[in-house]
C-alpha cells in the first residue's frame, strides 16, 4: 500500500488516522486486537488462551445463557430457520416479530411497539421517523453516537443542551424559533460511559411546560431500574412525562435488536416513516424468541435485579474505599478514571493479564476528553469474582494515581 505521504483526498485523511492510532498502541495488546476464544458462561471467557472474567460485558443480568432463553432460540431455530431474509414490509414479518412488539408493548403498559434489527437502528428509525426538515431537535450533550447519526439524518435542526441541565434545556426552548409542537427533546435514562443517570423527569417537565415531544433511551437502564425493570423513567416515576421510549435488546436482553414503545396513536405511522425498519432484514426468529423470553425473566423475577444491586453496591464501596476516582455514583455500570491514554492502556492491559477484562474508553467516546476504564456488574457475577477483581485493583492502586 502507498505511504501515507503519497495519498490525498479521503485515502490521506483516513490513512493518517489510522497512523496516529498505530503509533499510539503499537504492536502490543489493545481493545482491537482482543479475541474471545470462547465464551464459558455471561461473565467467564477465554481470552487469546487465558481464562478471564468479564467485568466489561452489558450482560447485566446473564440472561444471554439463561436456558430458558437458549431452549426458546433452539425451537425457533428448528421452526423457523436461521433467517428472515426479508424486511418487515415483505416476508421478514412473520407471527415472532409480532407476538414480541405485544410482549414489549404489554411490558410497558403502552399499546404498541416496534421492533428494529439492533439498537442503533431503533434510534435512527425512531428520532428520524418523527423529525424532518423545519423540525428542532434538542438532545442532552452525553446522548449516544446512534442519537446524534440519527439527529443528522432527520434533516431537522439539532442543538445539543448541557448535561442533565433542565435550566440550560428552558433556556434553548424560550429561545427556539421553532414552535414546540415541533421540538422533540431526546434524553437518556442511563448514560453508559459515566454510569450516571439521566435527569429524566426533571427534564422531561421542561419539554412538557413547552409542549415539546420527548423520546428517551433506556438501552442500558432496562432491566436495573424502577420497580418492574423498565429503567429509569420509571424508577423516577416520569413515564407519564415520556411519549416515546426507544430501547436495545444487546444489554439486558442478552441478544440484539431494538424497540421503541409509545402511547401516541398518532404515532403509529412511524412503522411506515423509520427507513432503519422498512429497508433492513427483520430478526433472526431465534434471537426473537430469546429476547420475548427474557423480558418476561424481566418483569416476572425482580430478584434478580436485586442480586445485581447488592453486586453491584458491594464492588462499589470496595473499589470506593481503594481510593479510586469514580464518575457517578455507585450502580451495576461505571468508569474509574485514567491519567492520560498512557496511563489508562498500562492498566487497562495489566488488568488483562491477571485474567480480568473491562473496557477501556478514549475520546471522542468519551464526555470531556476523559480516558477511563468503564466496568460493569452482572448478576451472573460471584461474590468470589467481586473478591478477586477488588483484589487486583488494591494491587494496582498506586500504579492507577487517580485523585
Amino acid at each position: 500500500m502507498a505511504a501515507t505521504a503519497q495519498l490525498t483526498g479521503i485515502l490521506r485523511r483516513v490513512a493518517s488516522l489510522g497512523d496516529i492510532l498505530e503509533r499510539s498502541v503499537g504492536d502490543a495488546t489493545h481493545p482491537l486486537k482482543i479475541q474471545i476464544d470462547r465464551f464459558d458462561s455471561p461473565v467467564r471467557a477465554v481470552i487469546e488462551g487465558r481464562p478471564t472474567t468479564l467485568f466489561g460485558t452489558n450482560s447485566y443480568l446473564g440472561l444471554n445463557f439463561d436456558p430458558r432463553c437458549i431452549a426458546a432460540a433452539e425451537t425457533a431455530l428448528r421452526t423457523w430457520g436461521t433467517g428472515s431474509t426479508a424486511s418487515r414490509v415483505a416476508s421478514g414479518n412473520q407471527a415472532g416479530h409480532a407476538e414480541l412488539e405485544r410482549t414489549i408493548a404489554a411490558y410497558y403498559g403502552r399499546p404498541d411497539a416496534i421492533v428494529f434489527s439492533t439498537g442503533f437502528m431503533a434510534n435512527l428509525g425512531s428520532i428520524g421517523g418523527l423529525a424532518a426538515e423545519g423540525d428542532l431537535i434538542l438532545y442532552d450533550a452525553f446522548c449516544h453516537a446512534s442519537i446524534i447519526d440519527a439527529c443528522r439524518a432527520s434533516g431537522a435542526t439539532f442543538k445539543s443542551f448541557r448535561h442533565n441541565d433542565p435550566a440550560d434545556l428552558d433556556r434553548m426552548l424560550t429561545e427556539a424559533t421553532v414552535p414546540p409542537s415541533r421540538t422533540l427533546v431526546v434524553l437518556e435514562g442511563l448514560y453508559s460511559v459515566w454510569g450516571d443517570l439521566g435527569a429524566v423527569k426533571d427534564l422531561a417537565t421542561v419539554a412538557k411546560k413547552h409542549g415539546a415531544l420527548v423520546l428517551v433511551d433506556e438501552a442500558h437502564g432496562l432491566g436495573l431500574y424502577g420497580a418492574t425493570g423498565r429503567g429509569v423513567t420509571e424508577a423516577q416515576g416520569a413515564e407519564h412525562l415520556v411519549d416515546a421510549v426507544v430501547g436495545t435488546f444487546s444489554k439486558s436482553v442478552g441478544v440484539i435488536g431494538g424497540y421503541c414503545v409509545t402511547s401516541h396513536p398518532a404515532l403509529k405511522a412511524l412503522r411506515f416513516l423509520a427507513r432503519s425498519y422498512l429497508y433492513t432484514a427483520s430478526l433472526p426468529p431465534a434471537v426473537v424468541a430469546s429476547a420475548r423470553t427474557a423480558i418476561g425473566i424481566i418483569a416476572g423475577e425482580p430478584e434478580r435485579r436485586a442480586d445485581l444491586w447488592r453486586k453491584a453496591e458491594r464492588f462499589c464501596a470496595g473499589v470506593e474505599a481503594l481510593g479510586y476516582s469514580m464518575c457517578a455514583a455507585p450502580g451495576p455500570v461505571g468508569a474509574i478514571k485514567m491519567r492520560g491514554l498512557v496511563q489508562g492502556l498500562g492498566f487497562w492491559r495489566e488488568l488483562l493479564e491477571r485474567g480480568i477484562y473491562v473496557n477501556i474508553l478514549v475520546p471522542p467516546a468519551t464526555p470531556s476528553g476523559e480516558v477511563l476504564l468503564r466496568y460493569s456488574v452482572s448478576a451472573a457475577h460471584t461474590d468470589a469474582d467481586i473478591d478477586q477483581f477488588l483484589a487486583i485493583l488494591g494491587d494496582l492502586s498506586q500504579m492507577a494515581q487517580t485523585a
